[in-house]
């Protein structure tokens, strides 16, 4: 046995023949397992023998153990117990390493039998299952929810997909996940409810190939979560948005809140609206004068989309419409404090690009027959190429040369989805596993890779940031991806095609809410739900800044809550308009990092007469509180914590400090609108 001690809790690897026993003030949880079926047998390890291999510390706040342990009846096989502490939470990471001589193979002679763990559920405890990765078409987006599982589903034995589970019996609450993605209900992992109430976490399809050899390399899990605090699911959440925000990553640029900037508003405007082409306009004049725009507004992360570069694979910077190499861009970015950042096509390699001509073995097969090349946004036509491959090494090493060459530490990440390979030349199935399987282990590991090319890069240049566009369904959505980068969750929301409406596609813009005012907000600030569980930080919305006041003012009301990004015509915003920006954001700055820390608490729902969101921290008073109105009325609030003193007012308003610190908020509204009250600037 070998125990690990935090100021939090205290875990006991191997005890009582579990895994690991976490105890948290007297109260204990075990968690058991894995199980692995080898050569036909199932195998359980005997933890009993569990020993400290080596402790590091990977930042200042997390320390990685590894501890090994045998199999009685295996002797060839170890398993390796990977585990991510950060002493200032209760919720840690762990994943299993199974290795041995060679002489040993995991087998699907019973099917796909990978049990990760387990843990019982007492007659006294509640279930909750959360889910990360709904589609919903109404607002074509993917969108967090809670669903209470009642007890007759554990005398039924369901199937449940998270990828997060939470316990609690009022008292004490703790919850079990595991980090991979794809969009509900396509299970690629499940928990397991058992007549015995135990929850069960394991392999539903593609987690692993069938007579994988177990050597020195052997075979490596996903990350598993598990957590547990004192209180009720509400407590549990809050330690785990907390943790998602610290700890879950060691990319920690990723979580700060930034405001960025994206020029692709204005290309599909130039289509749609002006009736150019999308890359009319990607011209350093152009892109200089929106960077002028965007300092007038307060943008830090000023982000080019497609059509910089000259062909898709290489990412080499356009030389016809960038004639320097964008060193007059950078220069100004540089001049201004902005950060550079870049769209990319991660899995698309011009038909005459290098990277292609190296990897001509990499390009994406279904059933025998390679995916036939197409244009990209007006450039070259591209192989689609398979990410589970050798040429995830040829982008992250392309990503990380742009990071040094242009300064770039941004990358906007778009057109990747989760199926589409079965080829036996990559690193998902050879010639002895089925096309079926080959295809299932392409889908569970394609953001399996996304998330090594990220932290291959990030290992090098830990100022880079990347997200991962989820705008479209089937894509790998969940908390895998998240424990690396962030997501970008909506540009401009449903199509009309959403909602049974035809229109004609080569003559108008496809999405109905591209307009400024109040509807486009509706859309993107519905998924804010996510943020109970996870920061809404992480997932990037861009609103729009067009004039007048009253829309500028909703949006940036919505967009402060923690979706950070704008995008438009920002030269043809007036110069009042950009003003209104620059000034709001300016109090932003102030307190954002305190927003962010905290969960929005909700008043109202959206797009109703009245919504309200407060963000207040809870240790320093600071924040916001951001008011939408619909109707001509007024409007009284008091906040739920207490508030710094100082105060600043979008709008004129009534704010007054009451006795017990918190604060009374009274605001008349002549229509419809948005008005913020920022605290502690």
């Amino acid at each position: 046995m070998y125990q690990i001690k935090t100021p939090l809790y205290c875990l006991d690897i191997g005890s009582e023949g579990a895994l690991f026993t976490y105890t948290l003030d007297g109260a204990k949880k075990g968690i058991c397992g894995p199980t692995f079926e080898v050569n036909g047998k199932d195998l359980a390890p005997n933890f009993s023998s569990a020993k400290l291999v080596s402790s590091h510390a990977l930042n200042e706040s997390v320390t990685e153990y590894t501890v090994d342990a045998i199999y009685k009846d295996q002797s060839d096989l170890t398993l390796r117990v990977v585990l991510r502490i950060a002493s200032a939470s209760p919720v840690l990471k762990f994943k299993f390493s199974l290795v041995g001589n060679g002489s040993s193979r995991l087998t699907k002679e019973r099917g796909e039998r990978l049990e990760y763990c387990y843990v019982q559920v007492k007659e006294s405890e509640s279930l909750t299952e959360v889910r990360f990765s709904e589609f919903n078409e109404m607002l074509h987006s993917f969108c967090m929810n809670e669903v209470k599982v009642q007890d007759s589903a554990f005398e039924n034995e369901f199937k449940l997909m998270g990828p997060l589970m939470a316990v609690s019996d009022g008292d004490f609450s703790y919850l079990l996940a595991y980090e991979h993605g794809s969009q509900y209900p396509d299970a690629f992992v499940n928990f397991g409810l058992t007549k015995d109430r135990d929850i069960s976490l394991c392999a539903a399809k593609g987690n692993y190939l069938a007579n994988t050899v177990l050597d020195t390399v052997g075979y490596e899990t996903i990350w598993l979560n598990f957590g547990m605090v004192r209180g009720n699911t509400d407590s549990i959440a809050a330690a785990f948005r907390e943790f998602t925000l610290k700890y879950s990553t060691l990319n920690l640029e990723s979580r700060k809140p930034y405001i960025f900037y994206n020029t692709w508003n204005f290309q599909e405007r130039n289509r749609f609206w002006n009736k150019k082409t999308y890359l009319a306009d990607m011209t350093k004049e152009r892109m200089l004068k929106e960077i002028e725009a965007a300092h007038e507004m307060g943008i830090d992360v000023f982000v080019i989309d497609t059509g910089w570069y000259e062909k898709t694979g290489d990412w080499i910077v356009n030389s016809e419409k960038f004639n320097d190499g964008m060193k007059d861009v950078k220069a100004l970015l540089d001049k201004y404090g902005m950060k550079l950042g870049l769209w990319i096509g991660p899995s698309l390699a011009a038909v005459t690009s290098n990277a292609h001509a190296k990897h001509t073995d990499c390009k994406v097969e279904l059933n025998g027959e390679i995916t036939p090349p197409y244009p990209i946004w007006e450039t070259e036509e591209s192989h689609t190429m398979c990410l589970v491959s050798d040429y995830w090494e040829e982008l992250a090493d392309t990503l990380i040369g742009l990071t040094k060459s242009l300064g770039v530490t941004y990358f906007k990440w778009d057109s990747v989805g989760q199926y589409g390979c079965n080829s036996p030349l990559h690193h998902h199935g050879n010639e002895s596993n089925s096309a079926s399987e080959r295809a299932d282990a392409y889908a569970f590991n394609v953001g399996r890779y996304l998330e090594k090319i990220v932290n291959k890069v990030c290992a090098v240049c830990p100022e880079v940031i990347i997200d991962f566009d989820v705008t479209e369904g089937y894509r790998s959505v969940g908390l895998g991806f998240l424990s690396v980068g962030k997501y970008f969750l909506i540009n401009n929301g449903p199509y009309y095609r959403n909602y049974s409406i035809p229109c004609d596609k080569e003559k108008n813009w496809t999405n109905i809410f591209v307009y400024p005012g109040a509807p486009r907000t509706w859309i993107c600030r519905s998924p804010l739900t996510f943020d109970k569980w996870i920061p809404s930080v992480l997932f990037l919305t861009h609103y729009l800044p067009d004039d007048p006041i009253d829309s500028q003012d909703i949006n940036i009301a919505s967009l402060i809550l923690g979706q950070n990004g704008i995008w438009g015509d920002l030269p043809n915003i007036s110069p009042e308009g950009r003003g209104r920006f620059k000034k709001v954001l300016s109090y932003y700055k102030m307190v954002r990092d305190d927003i962010t820390a905290e969960a929005a608490i909700k008043t109202g729902m959206t797009g109703s007469g009245f919504e309200c969101y407060e963000k207040i921290s809870s240790s320093t008073g600071k924040g916001v509180v951001c008011v939408f109105a619909n109707v001509k009325s007024s409007f009284r609030y008091i906040t739920e914590k207490k508030t710094d003193a100082s105060v600043w007012c979008s709008m004129p308003m009534n704010v007054t400090q009451l006795p017990n610190g918190t604060s009374q908020i009274e605001i008349d509204f002549d229509g419809q609108g948005a008005a913020m009250v920022f605290f502690g600037v």
